[in-house]
């Protein structure tokens, strides 16, 4: 896009511009300029003057608009710095992400000539921050076989705000094992391993936090500090900042004793742990010198003002902002005065600006303008709407521009979107020129095609000039990363790293009991490591560790897990329980398959393969699409072109683009002529699809209906009538759709939004509607991919589970319940003309809150209530009420879980956060931070109360999750636990308890197999004790739980491969594995080999190895006996169990030996079955 810049320069209005920030002749006022000129005449007066452009928004969103429009203009990503999320708060715990953006940032400006392009809002400028200098020193670069002193580095890190862990998951975390250190900075996408021979660095990787193996070799990292206020770097570190901190409460100590006491708490605490909470209290203490944003700005710059008198309304706000929030902490006794200045205020602000050449653009000449600019200027451009995707008026517009003389340059999306156009205008004889390169400006009454997205289209009559352009949509699209899929090896949910003392464990033989520990006991002079499980009536079972994989930890349905009741040792009841669960799930097996087989046998309509509307129709959706959505669109088409019925269940979590996916099947067939169907549980989601459809549709010929409880009957019989005759393409509806008077003319796509929503009774009846018919349905519970993988051939799945590229972090806070607080954070959401949930789950007490609200925030605020007890109607339009913006604040119960979209809604408050599980509030706060703006969660737990040692287990793991984003598995777990219940249906469930969720998987599969008529596969599990030494040493893995899942994962191995592959990420993790592991390995596949032969249990008494057999094959065996080697040192006692014993020879290596007696046995029973 450079020529462009290059001819915008030609403007008289904008070369003067050039010529004052050359001179000095600014400050300078421009008007005439929208949102898209501002970038574009920016962008050509940073080119033409050689400078860095730095451009001041009044706000975020615009910011983000702006950074995106100049990324495409100038080729480059801008630097984007926005405002700082204040933690005064000591109690709260905050997520990060904010501040990590904003640090990558601000490290991105302090490099020599880095950034050319700064985008940033004005309250980010004003903001007191860390010196240039000191990131810059605290900033290192790691680079292979770089001498370092580790214990230098560790406390640089701890200085630089890192926290040390066990385990990296998020950002901001370092862990050291022995020569390998694990570190996450925040400008990084993944974390880097480096390993240490000495004190070299041997060799360095990035690798993934969700399976800590290694993905690729990187020669350098760069690490920034974790966090913008370090007490380590105050003045004489943290002792010198206890110092000034007591200076102060000595001062303080007559006029408010308050806030001499909690200065002397926080100065003792930094003085023993290095860090106290709600540092940004004494952030001028920490950094003496008032530095800010301004600071950073590269020293040639030229400033644009973006609007400026939205700009200096947002300056002035932010200041009475932190001013107000000042106050409210010097009056509670936690701010002192003297570091009560956290930004400049606006005069300053301007002051330090004009440092700089400023130019002011603003869209209408005003009075109002923060700097006495020396000259006033209006330039003459017209802002275009885009014609998002829709070629028809892009088509029409480009006629009247031909017609007139003027070249047209059109941006396009993508290469596709562009061969659609050059189509549709080679159809119209309109002649364009393809240059996609975008290598020369289109000369008069021309029109080139070229690649790129602006958020809107310009028109300079000066230059005889169009630009028109799709908008932003893909201005997403084309900067995507491919990011960090999470986790996507969902199968390794096998790994028990979350297995903590006092959990509920399920043994294959035992039942369910509770774990204990990890114990090292020493047997005949071998030590080795037992799990030690507690059952019923004080029993207790030690199980080696090699055999871990017999236990599994207890996962019933999501919360209720306490309640299980343990197993006796001994007893028959788990037998039972075993046995009644095998019997159910064969049950459901033989429904399923006869339900498919049926499927299988009715014919269906194979609908035609893409047309070339269908392609116009996708490539006008607004948004990037992820890869998982591509995915489920492929797939749904392909069951679509079969001709027989498609029944596919679609699940992904709310606003991750599902209903997308659904109105492309809906187009694909209507255009062959069919009719297709929506049927959703509630009237608002009905009609939030229509409103969606409506709009998705608008430029294709397709009749859209609604049926709920809002449609008059009047309107209603009009509606069915339409049904019937065919005169509706797409119908969505309510259960009103399922009534009997319902008929259609040629059905030929029925989607069921959330399934498990409606009751049996409507089952039954949609069974009927669907017989012949294609069928999606649509869930928002996640459901386990084992599951599906158990379910394979029965139901066609297909999963959602990466978010939109363009969700925004939430800014999370996790503390006590403060009616201050909260007070303040609705009253800001509520200035912003945003909407607010706050959730109390209880409903006795439920309307006292609402009441209570309603007092502290006045009459003016509106406030409605919902809960579950309410009735299908009352609710509904409570719900409506919110979507149409005509209340301010839901105080409702967990309801929002299966949620409605409302993107107005941006903050969220939760009582009692701590009675809830992860998975839960990971679901609730996916209700927030749908639209660009910033969103607000906080999660609150009562006051002063003593938690439970659970809730105390949860409260942390869920600090975690918010400081670092850990423990996201578990909370994904948790849910799809839900989801399996849900898709199984209630009285699955009740087994699924009864067993735990492992084993039920692996009895289901058994029952699907053998249903199918395949051979169940003999599986016996061989159980090996042998005196070897054989465990991993805590000095190779010091934390106990990493040590548990190791074992559980080496218990696991089945072949040569698995064993190699966990080695090769042992040794990645670890270091050079020690003997007594690898001997562990060679056990493991020892018992693997010796369960394909038919032995049960290997034991070692003394100089005797003695082999249970599970399969008797007596010609086999016979055959071993008379192998010479084996002559009188073999015996087999037959009996119930039969068995066989092999006399060791001294010194004679025991794991080999048993090997190749276990090898001969196999061999022997193959050559005789064949």
């Amino acid at each position: 896009m450079e020529q462009f810049l290059r001819k915008l320069n030609t403007i008289p209005e904008v070369a003067e511009l050039i010529g004052r920030v050359e001179e000095g002749g600014c400050p300078a006022a421009v008007t005439g300029l929208q949102p898209v000129h501002r970038a574009c005449v920016g962008a050509a007066v940073a080119l033409g003057a050689g400078r860095p452009g730095v451009f001041v928004c009044g706000d975020e969103r615009e910011a983000r608009t702006l950074a995106a429009d100049l990324g495409v203009l100038t080729g480059a990503e801008p630097v984007v710095l926005l405002a700082r999320e204040w933690q005064f708060r000591p109690g709260a715990i905050a997520s990060r992400e904010w501040e990590r953006s904003r640090l990558a940032a601000l490290y991105a400006l302090s490099g020599e000539g880095a950034a050319k392009t700064v985008v940033t809002t004005v309250d980010a400028l004003m903001a007191r921050t860390l010196p240039p200098r000191l990131l810059a020193s605290l900033a290192m670069e790691l680079r292979m076989g770089q001498q370092v002193d580790l214990q230098a580095l560790t406390e640089r890190l701890v200085n630089a705000g890192y926290t040390r862990c066990d385990q990296v998951e998020g950002v901001g975390q370092f862990a050291l094992r022995g020569g390998i250190l694990d570190v996450f900075s925040p400008l990084m996408e993944r974390p880097v391993r480096c390993e240490f021979f000495d004190d070299e660095i041997d060799s360095m990787g990035a690798f993934d936090p969700g399976t800590q193996r290694r993905t690729e070799n990187v020669e350098t990292a760069l690490l920034l500090p974790a966090a913008e206020v370090l007490p380590h770097s105050a003045p004489g570190g943290t002792v010198g900042l206890a110092q000034t901190l007591r200076r102060q409460a000595d001062k303080a100590e007559k006029k408010n004793p308050k806030l001499a006491a909690a200065l002397r708490r926080d100065a003792e605490q930094l003085e023993n742990t290095g860090t106290v909470g709600g540092l940004d209290r004494y952030l001028a203490a920490v950094y003496p010198e008032m530095t800010t944003g301004v600071d950073y700005l590269p020293a040639d710059a030229v400033v644009f003002l973006c609007e400026s008198g939205r700009v200096d309304e947002r300056a002035r706000g932010a200041l009475t902002q932190t001013k107000q929030d000042a106050e409210a902490l010097m009056e509670a006794g936690e701010l002192a005065g003297e570091y009560a200045r956290v930004c400049l205020a606006p005069e300053e602000l301007y002051a330090a600006l004009e440092e700089f050449p400023v130019i002011m653009a603003d869209a209408l000449p005003t009075s109002r303008l923060p700097l006495r600019p020396r000259s006033i200027s209006a330039i003459t451009a017209k802002q275009l709407s885009s014609y998002g995707g829709s070629l028809e008026t892009a088509v029409a517009d480009l006629e009247h521009y031909r017609t007139s003389g003027s070249g047209t340059l059109v941006l396009c999306g993508s290469e596709a979107r562009a061969e659609n156009l050059l189509h549709m205008l080679r159809q119209r004889d309109i002649p364009a020129v393809p240059d996609l390169r975008g290598t020369a400006l289109p000369g008069p009454g021309e029109v080139r095609v070229s690649l790129g997205a602006l958020s809107a289209g310009s028109e300079w009559p000066q230059l005889h000039l169009a630009v028109m352009t799709e908008g932003q949509l893909t201005a997403a699209g084309v900067r995507r990363r491919t990011r960090l899929k999470k986790d996507s090896n969902r199968q390794k949910l096998q790994s028990y790293t979350d297995l903590t003392p006092g959990d509920l464990v399920v043994h294959v033989h035992h039942g369910v009991g509770r774990f204990v520990g990890i114990q090292r006991l020493p047997v005949d002079g071998v030590e080795k490591d037992y799990i030690k499980i507690d059952y019923a009536g004080g029993d207790c079972l030690y199980v080696p560790a090699t055999q871990l994989d017999m236990v599994s930890k207890y996962i019933g349905g999501g919360e209720e897990e306490g309640r299980q009741k343990l197993n006796k040792l001994g007893g028959t009841e788990w037998a039972k329980q075993k046995t009644r669960a095998r019997k159910a799930v064969k049950d459901l097996a033989k429904g399923l398959i006869a339900l498919y087989a049926q499927r299988q046998r009715q014919p269906g309509f194979a609908f035609s393969p893409d047309s070339p509307w269908q392609r116009e129709f996708e490539e006008s959706f607004p948004y990037a699409e992820t890869e998982d959505q591509l995915k489920c669109i492929a797939e749904i088409k392909a069951d679509m072109e079969k001709p027989r019925p498609m029944d596919r269940l679609l699940c992904g979590d709310v606003g991750y683009g599902k209903t997308e996916v659904a109105l492309r099947a809906v187009m694909k067939c209507v255009l062959d002529g069919k009719q297709a169907a929506i049927l959703v549980p509630t009237t608002v989601l009905a009609q939030q699809h229509y409103a969606t459809a409506c709009s998705r549709f608008r430029d294709f010929p397709v009749k859209i209906e609604v049926l709920s409880r809002f449609t008059s009957p009047g309107e209603a019989r009009r509606i069915l009538g339409l049904a019937r005759t065919g005169g509706v393409d797409l119908l969505i509806g309510t259960h009103k759709l399922l009534q009997k008077s319902v008929e259609f003319k040629d059905l030929g796509l029925l989607i069921i939004d959330e399934e498990q929503r409606f009751g049996v009774t409507h089952k039954e009846r949609l069974k009927e509607m669907s017989r012949q018919v294609d069928v999606l349905t649509l869930s928002a519970t996640p459901i386990p991919r084992t599951l599906n993988m158990a379910l394979s051939g029965l139901r066609d799945m297909s999963t959602l589970e990466e978010p939109p590229a363009d969700r925004q972090p939430v800014q999370t806070y996790v503390m006590e319940h403060d009616w201050a607080v909260l007070e303040d954070a609705m009253r800001r959401e509520l200035a912003r003309g945003g909407q607010i949930y706050y959730l109390h789950n209880r409903v006795e007490s439920i309307d006292l809150t609402a009441a209570r609200l309603q007092k502290m925030l006045g009459e003016d605020v509106r406030i409605v209530v919902g809960h579950g007890k309410m009735s299908e109607q009352e609710l509904s339009s409570v719900m409506e009420a919110m979507v149409d913006g005509e209340a301010d604040i839901l105080v409702c119960t967990t309801i929002i879980e299966t949620g409605i979209d409302i993107p107005n809604v941006n903050t969220l408050i939760i009582e009692d956060a701590d009675k809830m599980g992860l998975a839960q509030l990971h679901q609730l706060r996916g209700r927030i931070g749908r639209s660009s703006r910033r969103a607000y969660a906080y999660l609150t737990y009562r006051r002063g109360k003593i938690l439970q040692e659970t809730a105390a287990k949860r409260l942390a793991a869920i600090r975690e999750y918010v400081e670092f984003g850990s423990g996201f598995k578990i909370a994904m777990r948790d849910l799809e636990i839900r989801g399996a219940g849900n898709l199984l249906g209630p009285e699955q469930s009740g087994y699924l308890m009864s067993v735990g969720y492992d084993l039920y998987l692996k009895l289901l599969e058994e029952a699907v197999l053998e249903e199918q008529g395949q051979q169940k596969k003999i599986e016996t599990e061989c159980a090996a004790d042998l005196t070897v030494n054989a465990n991993i040493p805590e000095r190779y893995v010091p934390a106990p739980e990493q040590r548990m899942d190791l074992y559980r994962r080496i218990a696991a191995i089945r072949t040569d491969e698995d064993a190699s592959d966990l080695l090769d990420e042992m040794m990645d993790r670890y270091g050079e594995a020690p003997k007594s592991v690898l001997a562990l390995l060679d056990v493991a596949l020892l018992r693997a080999a010796a369960a394909k032969a038919g032995v049960s249990d290997i034991s070692q008494k003394g100089s005797s190895l003695r082999f249970t057999l599970a399969v008797f094959r007596p010609e086999a065996l016979v055959a071993v006996c008379g192998l010479g080697k084996y002559k009188y040192r073999l015996t087999l006692s037959a009996g119930e169990q039969p068995s066989l014993t092999l006399k060791l020879k001294p010194g004679e290596d025991v794991l080999e030996t048993a090997l190749t007696l276990v090898e001969d046995l196999k061999l022997a029973s193959e050559q005789k079955e064949s």
